[in-house]
C-alpha cells in the first residue's frame, strides 16, 4: 500500500509536465484548420470575381460579397491587363493576432478576352 501512495503524485508531474505539448498539438491544429479555411474562402471569392468580370460587373465587389465580413478586409484583389485575377486572403494567426501569410487564388482571362 505504500508504493501506491508513493507512485500518485507522479501522475500529476507527469500531467503538468504535458499539458504545454497538448496546448500546443491543440493550437497547432486549429491553426491548420484555419489556413484551409483561409484556402477555401480565397476559391470562392476567385470563383465569385470570375462570374463578375465575365458578366461585366465588378469583380473586386463580387469577391468581397462572397466572404464572410471578417475576412473582406483580408483581401487583396489585382488585375492584370490579360484579364488574370490574383486574389490574396490574408491568413489569421490563432495566437497572437498576426498575419502568417496569405492563400492565393489566380482566375484565367475569360474565353472570349478581357473587358
Amino acid at each position: 500500500m505504500a508504493d501506491l501512495h508513493q507512485t500518485s503524485g507522479q501522475t500529476t508531474v507527469e500531467l503538468v509536465a504535458l499539458l504545454p505539448l497538448m496546448a500546443a498539438l491543440v493550437i497547432g491544429s486549429w491553426q491548420a484548420v484555419v489556413v484551409g479555411h483561409s484556402w477555401w474562402l480565397a476559391g470562392i471569392a476567385a470563383r465569385a470575381a470570375a462570374r463578375a468580370q465575365v458578366v461585366g460587373g465588378d469583380p473586386s465587389h463580387a469577391a468581397r460579397r462572397a466572404l464572410p465580413r471578417a475576412a473582406r478586409g483580408r483581401l487583396v484583389l489585382t488585375r492584370r491587363s490579360s484579364g488574370e485575377l490574383t486574389l490574396r486572403l490574408a491568413v489569421p494567426a490563432v495566437v497572437g493576432g498576426l498575419r502568417l501569410g496569405s492563400a492565393t487564388a489566380r482566375v484565367g482571362a475569360p474565353a472570349g478576352g478581357a473587358r
